[in-house]
Formats: structure tokens, sequence, C-alpha cells
């Protein structure tokens, strides 16, 4: 079973560094793939001090269209998905994500911050199913149509796919596990109308998703 993990990074150099310091070290993993998505800040630099290919997009296209960029001609039979702004991840984490699939118990394992920090803690109590932290098996993601233009909703098709299909889904308990916030990286305006722009990327391909039944 051949296991890669796939990091989208958009100007993320402050935090990219404690990510893949942690995906090296973890024996299971076979190719740790980065992909800049248009960065204008050091994000290649960081990725490439490390034992990782790296994927340069000249333009940002997205998260989903960044996972995209990364599949394509990646061979693997489980994807580990995390995002590269992460903060207190551990290889703990990463086993617990990983092998509810590896072992075949679940198709697709979610990873949920618990003791983290309170404003991303309750986000993914609201929204679990956004979390950009989660294994799946690759022929789950081989069945979700227009990923590359997905943007954000990407988590959202992913979702929908193994709900449809009545999937084995594991929630997973990430303990002691954070993200910097929107507002944090770019203040508090430029950060709300970032967040804003997310989430109407989300409902708008939740709507497309949903008119095409």
């Amino acid at each position: 079973m051949r296991i890669i993990a796939i990091i989208p990074a958009f100007n993320e150099a402050k935090t990219l560094g404690g990510v893949l310091s942690v995906l090296v070290s973890v024996p299971a993993i076979d190719e740790i793939i980065v992909v800049n998505d248009g960065s204008t800040d050091a994000t290649a630099e960081v990725a490439n001090q490390y034992n990782v290919k790296l994927v340069s997009l000249a333009e940002n296209r997205g998260k989903g269209g960044a996972i995209k960029a990364g599949l394509d001609g990646s061979r693997a039979d489980v994807i580990l998905f995390l995002d590269a702004d992460l903060i207190g991840l551990s290889p703990e984490h990463v086993d617990e994500l990983l092998n509810p699939v590896i072992e075949g118990s679940a198709v697709m394992t979610v990873g949920l911050f618990e003791n983290g920090r309170v404003a991303t803690d309750f986000a993914q109590m609201v929204a679990p199913y956004l979390s950009g932290q989660r294994a799946v098996r690759r022929e789950v993601l081989e069945m979700v149509d227009d990923m590359d233009i997905s943007r954000f909703g990407v988590e959202v098709a992913i979702t929908k796919i193994v709900e449809a299909k009545k999937l084995a889904v594991q929630e997973v308990p990430l303990r002691c596990l954070t993200h910097v916030t929107k507002e944090e990286k770019l203040g508090v305006f430029k950060g709300f109308a970032a967040r804003m722009k997310m989430y109407w990327e989300i409902v708008r391909y939740y709507a497309k998703i949903d008119n095409s039944k």
C-alpha cells in the first residue's frame, strides 16, 4: 500500500516547515507533495529544505486546484491531506488519521481539532466536514467531479461523495492541534474578507453539487 501526503500551500512560509518537519519523520508516508499555489512569499524555498516533491503553480488555483495538481502524476492508494498552517502537529496525529484507512475500517478519516484553541475547536465543531485534515482512499477522490475548480469547496465535494455512497468515515480527534486563522495571517479586516470569500466558494460549490442532481 502506497501512501502519500499532499500539502496545498498559499503563502505559508511561516508555518510550512513545522508541518514538513513532522511528516518527514513518519515511516508510513512514502512521498510528500507540497503544492505551492501561486505563493508570493518564501513557501517554495521552505519546501525545498525538506525531502519533498514541490509542485509550483504560476497562478493561485484555490485549494481544490492545488490538490488536483498534487494528485496528477502521483501514485498512491491512500492520500493524506494536511493544511500548511497547522500548529502543534505530531507524528501521533498523522498515525491517528492514517490507521483507520490503512486497516480498512474507513475509506476516509476526518481530523477535528480538540483542546487546541477555542476559536479553531469551535469552528470545527460547527462544521466538521470543512476540516482539511483527512486521509482518503484514492478511489473516493476519483469520484469527485471538477475538483480543479472547486477551490475551498473541495472538502464539501469529498464529503458529499462518501455520504451519497454511504461509505465508512471516521472522525478523529486531534488533541492540542490548531492552525493560524486568516485574521491572524492577514489582519482583522483582510482576514475577515478572506474568510467570507472562502465561505462563499464553499456555498457556491455546495449549490452546484445540489443543482447537478
